[in-house]
């Protein structure tokens, strides 16, 4: 899709902790967004002091004063983990609402960053839910340095798969996203209903919301989640909601009769 993993963001540019063979520092930067999340239905951290740490260079993580999480709720498990550049951490059990969630967080105490030192690092899928102030964020946190834009064209746009037209528009929707490969969103109308089937897998973006995946058939052929849409998205990817976009990295994509080239991505 259109952001990291399943779970869009695409990584990029080079891991941490590798540069010419030497770890290096993240980018650590102060967020002012009151950030809450929860387990097991009750609070575990409520903080408007927060890191964004760039442990990867294609989102950051949320780092978040010890002093801000709920007393008594993290125990260490005795284990440790080491990263390039943060240092060796060790891992915590957390304990919340009657849900116990082992290696749930980690603290580098003694990391080459000292401004980590006092701070926490939770696993976003060990916790059921993430607040940036009153408003739900899924997969990690917004990058502030990451922007959408979806701009109605009248570009003429067409999908093909195994050299049969599946999609074809001449009012596409165009998704330029930082870093990553214009998404052209068609009308549901537009595309052929036929050869659609349900895909076997949801996934969420922070900025975009829950994408239902759909695979098309051909002949034979089953393209499985080679296409997806947002039925409810955000409030600020509204122009895309209902529209269906196609993987740029499978399906032969025309624009104005050009044939665009396949991206590499981690979806390619």
């Amino acid at each position: 899709m259109d952001t990291f993993g399943q779970q869009h963001g695409q990584p990029h540019g080079q891991k941490l902790g590798q540069q010419d063979g030497q770890a290096h520092r993240p980018r650590v930067e102060p967020c002012a967004k009151r950030i809450r999340a929860f387990l097991g239905g009750r609070p575990v951290l409520d903080t408007v002091r927060a890191r964004l740490v760039w442990e990867h260079p294609a989102f950051p993580a949320y780092y978040v004063p010890v002093a801000d999480v709920g007393p008594g709720l993290l125990t260490p498990t005795g284990r440790t983990s080491s990263r390039p550049g943060l240092g060796e951490g060790r891992l915590f059990t957390l304990a919340s609402g009657g849900r116990t969630v082992k290696d749930a967080a980690w603290r580098y105490e003694d990391s080459p960053v000292e401004e980590l030192r006092e701070l926490v690092r939770f696993s976003w899928r060990a916790l059921d839910a993430w607040f940036e102030e009153d408003e739900e964020v899924y997969t990690h946190p917004r990058d502030p340095y990451k922007r959408i834009d979806i701009l109605p064209s009248s570009r003429q746009v067409g999908i093909e798969l195994d050299g049969v037209v599946v999609a074809e528009s001449g009012h596409p929707s165009l998704l330029f996203e930082t870093g990553l490969p214009v998404r052209y969103y068609l009308p549901r109308t537009d595309v052929r209903a036929d050869l659609l089937e349900p895909g076997t897998r949801t996934t969420h973006c922070p900025y975009k919301g829950a994408a239902e995946h759909l695979s098309v058939r051909v002949g034979d052929e089953l393209h499985q989640d080679v296409a997806w849409t947002y039925r409810t998205p955000l409030p600020e990817s509204q122009r895309i909601a209902g529209l269906v976009a196609f993987y740029d990295e499978r399906a032969d994509i025309h624009v104005d009769g050009v044939l665009q080239p396949r991206p590499h991505t981690p979806f390619s």
